[in-house]
């Protein structure tokens, strides 16, 4: 590995674009940008497609390395770049374990099994492209609310993170979907608003929302019928 690291990273404009932005801000590490949306057909021109043949974003680049998947992108980068000054995972086996366990439970319950399917539904969002279905997306936010019990069970204790007192990538995954959560009028649990206000006041937070926002609006290809 490069003293310094040559990552380049594809996509902004989404809750999961915003994933590895943000984790590498919280690493402090130097990337370039590749600014494409998603659906906009950027991500469907030769060069996107041998980097990446799933056509999806996020993408990263590390030198000849190339992995998608934004929790995996953030699990990555936690792995690979963290330091004692600055990481993002649990050094000890059992809290390592504990670390993944939250990672998976947010990506599995709370974003592909919820709130990715009231967007795939939604009238205002993919609905027009995967079909409308009030009803799916009601039950799917109330799904997302009966799994968030186990986040405000953790949060119960008065922890600042998920992982106690030291903030690491899951929180990340977590703050992104309560966001999402938020935005689509879901709501969450009492004791996560303190805890998403403590985490939106982090710098690498902020900055990484600014460098999400697309440069232009991201309007979706047309599709054929």
């Amino acid at each position: 590995m490069s003293p310094i690291p040559d990552l380049t990273l594809w996509g902004v404009g989404t809750s999961r674009t915003i994933r590895p932005h943000w984790a590498m801000h919280e690493l402090a590490l130097p990337y370039k940008t590749k600014p494409i949306g998603p659906r906009t057909g950027e991500t469907k021109t030769a060069e996107y497609t041998r980097l990446n043949p799933r056509q999806k974003v996020p993408l990263l680049q590390d030198g000849d390395f190339c992995i998608g998947e934004s929790a995996a992108i953030v699990a990555y980068l936690s792995r690979t770049y963290s330091t004692p000054d600055r990481s993002l995972i649990p050094e000890t086996q059992r809290e390592f374990a504990a670390w993944l366990e939250w990672c998976f439970f947010i990506v599995a319950e709370l974003d592909s099994t919820s709130l990715y399917v009231m967007r795939r539904h939604r009238a205002d969002a993919l609905g027009p492209i995967y079909g409308i279905a009030p009803e799916v997306v009601a039950q799917a936010g109330e799904y997302f609310r009966q799994q968030l019990r186990h986040v405000e069970v953790a949060l119960a204790d008065g922890r600042q993170f998920l992982m106690g007192d030291r903030f690491t990538s899951a929180d990340i995954l977590l703050t992104t979907c309560l966001d999402w959560a938020i935005a689509y009028g879901v709501g969450i649990c009492d004791n996560a608003h303190p805890y998403l206000e403590r985490i939106q006041k982090r710098d690498a937070y902020q900055r990484a929302v600014a460098a999400n926002v697309p440069l232009t609006s991201i309007t979706p290809a047309a599709t054929k019928i």
